[in-house]
């Protein structure tokens, strides 16, 4: 396997077999043979060849142009065996249910999943409670437990816990969640989102107000002004980056089991979309690795590169297969988690090194052209991803929960999943495949990363490259290019190649979010993108930005302002690799 020095690094901290002193018994090469074997078992109970299967999957990682999620390549062959990276717990009005999920929870993040909560359906603070004739304490203490509870727990022995917290924007206590990250350290292992409703959005623009429901009676409480909780979510993640958004009326517009209830949650990155005690499993294509003719930079009148949309089409057939497999050799954590996928069955395929494959094709990352080639290419995948997947149905059977789904159509071929396509932030597995990160820009030409409390130095391979071919390279370039981390202002770099370097925070945030609903137009799930704001962006701009992501038909959206003070593990590692956390 080509491998950068960091990768050996991250797979030797997180991901290699070890014995009982810590120490590797494990190289690479058989971590990925450990995972391609495990995962075809699969086939035999299915009819299929599993030798000839382990081979093909054991070539897809090896070469590095397919990575499933972390826990797959953490857990496959051991015993622990869990293999999903996201979950979406139920949290119902109880004690009960609120201490069970949290022990579900812990079980969870120690397998190296991450979760994601609604807890929309707790009643709001000072509320009765019969039974002791006391007052509830409300959503926001609760999280408060679970964000301890999570501190002592450290992922699979290499991962910190992550989890997403959700409230609806119509809970009575709405205004505390919105605020509860604004003191320094508090909910340091959440990310949190509003769930908006259209009715909300339709009263901000209107500008009226909206009712208040108590989840416990489901009577409305009060009106409030739409504009005055906008402002303060606003004015939140102006300050902190959070709350986010969820859309959860146009995520369910797309819900594809609705016969089985609404979906309330993400998973903590916010593109994975669940039903209560639902699960998924997610994997990444490296664009960059699906590219014919010439090289990066290219300008001497050769062959122009372009995507080799034969090999991937090769590449989402054997992926959604593998994620297939890997739904039916998964340990799970919970009965319940296993019934509820062996269900649906939902997968969630995605892309990283977008911006790795505009770099070689000479495209501007915030371009018509590239915003195009993204609905072009995402068209593409989900259309294979679809095919293969409706391919795994005429040989293994439709998902258990078809019949009723949103697929289940007259003259439509059944499917093997209820879901295929996913735009993950591939935070780790990115870092193995020596790729840029999901679909987002390149965070800097050079720049430090904190993983393990170890500083790992990345320098974009693709710039170095371009630079020694075109002859303008030197010791001295290359330290203001680390000094400053973008190219702007650095002199002797071509216009050409300053256009296709350009870094996260020299785009505008609507050409983010432009991105963002480019690749979510032909994505089964959510997508994960950070919107980059700099750090004289005004309230009035994240606000802008919010409304944008809205009408442009993403299901979420995260900002982040440049230089905002927060802290805790998720938010350290964003400052530094531009993502909301390491999960996927």
């Amino acid at each position: 396997m080509e491998l950068s020095g960091n990768a050996r690094k991250v797979l030797r901290a997180r991901y290699l077999l070890k014995d009982e002193h810590g120490a590797p018994i494990e190289t690479p090469e058989e971590m990925m043979r450990r995972v391609a074997r495990h995962i075809a078992q699969a086939e035999t109970g299915c009819g299929g060849d599993a030798g000839l299967w382990e081979g093909r999957f054991y070539k897809i990682l090896t070469s590095l142009e397919f990575l499933p999620n972390s826990p797959a390549l953490m857990n496959a062959g051991k015993a622990m065996g869990q293999l999903a990276a996201c979950f979406v717990l139920p949290v119902e009005d109880s004690m009960a249910s609120i201490f069970g999920t949290l022990k579900n929870a812990a079980g969870i993040l120690q397998s190296g999943g991450g979760t994601g909560f609604s807890f929309s359906h707790l009643r709001p603070r000072t509320d009765l409670v019969r039974s002791t004739m006391g007052v509830a304490s409300g959503p926001v203490s609760f999280m408060k437990i679970y964000n301890t509870a999570t501190d002592v727990i450290k992922q699979g022995g290499a991962r910190r816990g992550a989890n997403m917290g959700i409230l609806r924007v119509d809970h009575p206590d709405i205004l505390d969640f919105i605020k509860a990250k604004r003191a320094s350290g508090e909910l340091a292992n959440f990310n949190i989102s509003v769930a908006v409703t259209d009715s909300f959005m339709e009263a901000l623009e209107k500008g009226g107000k909206y009712s208040l429901v108590n989840p416990r009676t489901n009577g409305p409480v009060k009106k409030i002004s739409a504009a005055a909780v906008f402002d303060e979510i606003v004015s939140c993640a102006w300050e902190t980056g959070d709350p986010g958004l969820i859309f959860i009326d146009v995520i369910n517009r797309y819900n594809p089991t609705p016969q089985l209830g609404r979906i309330e949650s993400t998973n903590p990155c916010g593109e994975q979309p669940l039903l209560p005690n639902e699960a998924c499993v997610l994997g990444s294509l490296n664009l960059s690795k699906y590219v014919a003719d010439g090289a990066a930079g290219n300008s001497s009148g050769g062959v122009k590169p372009r995507i080799d949309y034969s090999a991937l089409a090769s590449g989402v057939q054997t992926a959604v297969r593998f994620l297939d497999d890997a739904i039916d050799v998964n340990s799970y954590p919970m009965a319940e988690i296993e019934a509820m996928h062996k269900g649906n069955r939902k997968i969630g395929l995605g892309v990283m090194g977008w911006a790795d494959l505009l770099v070689v094709l000479g495209m501007r990352y915030d371009s018509q052209e590239a915003f195009a080639l993204a609905v072009e290419l995402m068209r593409f995948i989900n259309e294979e991803a679809h095919k293969a997947s409706a391919s795994l149905a005429e040989e293994r059977g439709a998902f258990p929960n078809f019949k009723g789904s949103i697929w289940d159509k007259p003259g439509a071929k059944p499917l093997r999943n209820a879901t295929l396509t996913t735009i993950a932030p591939t935070g780790t597995i990115s870092l193995i495949a020596d790729c840029s990160s999901g679909i987002e820009p390149i965070f800097k030409i050079a720049f430090k990363r904190l993983v393990l409390e170890s500083e790992l130095f990345d320098v974009n391979r693709y710039f170095v490259s371009i630079a020694k071919s075109r002859g303008f390279y030197s010791g001295q370039l290359m330290q203001e290019v680390i000094r400053k981390g973008s190219l702007r202002g650095v002199r002797g770099v071509p216009p050409d190649v300053k256009k296709v370097f350009r870094t996260a925070h020299e785009i505008a945030p609507e050409d983010h979010i432009e991105m963002q609903a480019a690749f979510q137009r032909h994505t089964d799930n959510a997508v994960s993108k950070t919107i980059n704001l700099p750090r004289n962006a005004t309230r009035q701009d994240v606000a802008k930005a919010y409304l944008l992501a809205y009408h442009r038909g993403c299901k979420g959206i995260t900002v982040f302002r440049y230089g905002t003070k927060r802290k805790g593990t998720l938010v350290k590692l964003t400052e530094i690799t531009n993502l909301a956390d390491l999960v996927d």
